[in-house]
């Protein structure tokens, strides 16, 4: 059984921007919220003496402060808390991330230019979880009304992806704005004088390929506009640009059994560190 929107809080104020925009998405789901605190286990065999009664009471403050926010601001949801005692927050987060719909977590931003300043336990717990995650800045630029931007491979099945990106849109009513980038790497050899003549040849394919991915999607929701472009240039950089007036960015990451550490593809590596608006990451084969 899955306990809805898992949240991890620890007391900053990116914690709490991912705690409210956690109970958006409940709100949203018709789900509730699940609030996670992961506290490191006490060193009372090793130190007899040394009492961890106040950090321990802190964090079960910090949790019941957070529910009473959440609960007072969405009046009717549910919402519920868990104080962890794990070596780290990584495996415990993981496996909370594993009964959740959806794990959400707080990200520090660096600045309005340099977005995302996402720390190991971030991009780990998002490269091991294998359900979405969504990472959330305290002061990012979501725009409500904005788009669900999704970047997509046309090389690679993208259904889980977008599969996402429609659902999310459809609860927002909003549309989805499915991106392309083709890189002029793949073409570097022929010349910069061929460069054009291979993309007037390769891009009209490549938008038909977009079409028929997106069929499927456009007759399961056909409520929700999408609409696709195929954009010259580095993939990264293409959503970070388009974040600026979404109101979630939707990225893909591969899926390894039995790998170690976290596997963040170099794109989503780059739209969790510079998008201007929150990030899933969906873990697809």
């Amino acid at each position: 059984m899955t306990q809805g929107i898992v949240v991890g809080v620890d007391g900053t104020e990116q914690a709490r921007a991912a705690a409210e925009w956690a109970a958006d998405e409940a709100v949203l789901r018709g789900t509730g919220v699940h609030l996670v605190h992961v506290k490191e286990p006490s060193p009372e065999l090793l130190l007899p003496f040394v009492s961890r009664e106040p950090d321990e009471s802190w964090a079960e403050d910090l949790l019941v402060r957070t529910a009473a926010e959440l609960r007072a601001r969405y009046p009717g949801l549910p919402v519920t808390t868990r104080l962890a005692v794990s070596s780290g927050p990584v495996p415990a987060l993981v496996a909370a991330g594993g009964e959740a719909e959806l794990l959400v977590l707080g990200s520090r931003a660096l600045g309005s230019v340099a977005g995302y300043l996402l720390g190991s336990t971030g991009l780990t717990v998002a490269g091991a979880v294998d359900r979405p995650v969504v990472l959330v800045r305290a002061h990012g630029t979501t725009a409500p009304r904005g788009p669900v931007t999704v970047g997509v491979d046309v090389r690679q099945s993208a259904d889980p992806i977008l599969e996402f990106a429609f659902d999310e849109a459809a609860r927002r009513d909003a549309r989805v704005h499915v991106v392309f980038a083709l890189q002029l790497g793949a073409f570097a050899g022929l010349g910069p004088a061929m460069v054009p003549d291979v993309r007037l040849a390769v891009v009209p394919e490549l938008e038909r390929s977009l079409d028929d991915s997106l069929a499927p999607w456009r007759a399961k929701y056909p409520e929700v506009a999408a609409v696709h472009r195929v954009v010259v240039g580095s993939a990264g950089q293409v959503l970070v640009e388009a974040s600026g007036d979404a109101s979630l960015v939707v990225v893909g990451r591969r899926t390894r059994p039995a790998a170690l550490g976290a596997h963040i593809g170099s794109v989503a590596h780059a739209v969790l560190h510079h998008s201007r608006a929150p990030v899933a990451v969906v873990p697809h084969e």
